[in-house]
């Protein structure tokens, strides 16, 4: 019964960081999942992969985990480098890449 604890990154279709800001305890999976060879369905007879608790800090997931007895490893949030540019640099004389029209 191990536990990741990580603060999910924002997803492909959010243009904020909504969302993103709280870390997550998540039980990994134990069992395999299975196919259903009738339906198709995929099932789990893991009932702890459905499990996802949300915490205000790093320190207070890793302080649940140890009270209760749990494993855990902790996945460091990667910060995007955002770089700073402005519309007026699509015409500025000395551009790196001219204009193609």
């Amino acid at each position: 019964m191990t536990a990741k604890i990580y603060r999910p990154a924002k997803t492909a279709m959010q243009s904020g960081k909504a969302k993103s800001h709280d870390w997550v305890l998540e039980f990994e999976q134990e069992k395999p999942r299975s196919i259903d060879p009738m339906m198709g369905y995929t099932s789990s007879a893991d009932m702890k992969s459905q499990i996802r608790m949300t915490f205000e800090t790093r320190e207070a997931a890793i302080a649940y985990a140890t009270r209760n007895g749990v494993a855990f490893r902790v996945y460091e949030p990667k910060e995007s480098k955002r770089r700073r540019v402005a519309y007026s640099d699509n015409f500025r004389f000395d551009r790196r890449q001219p204009w193609t029209h």
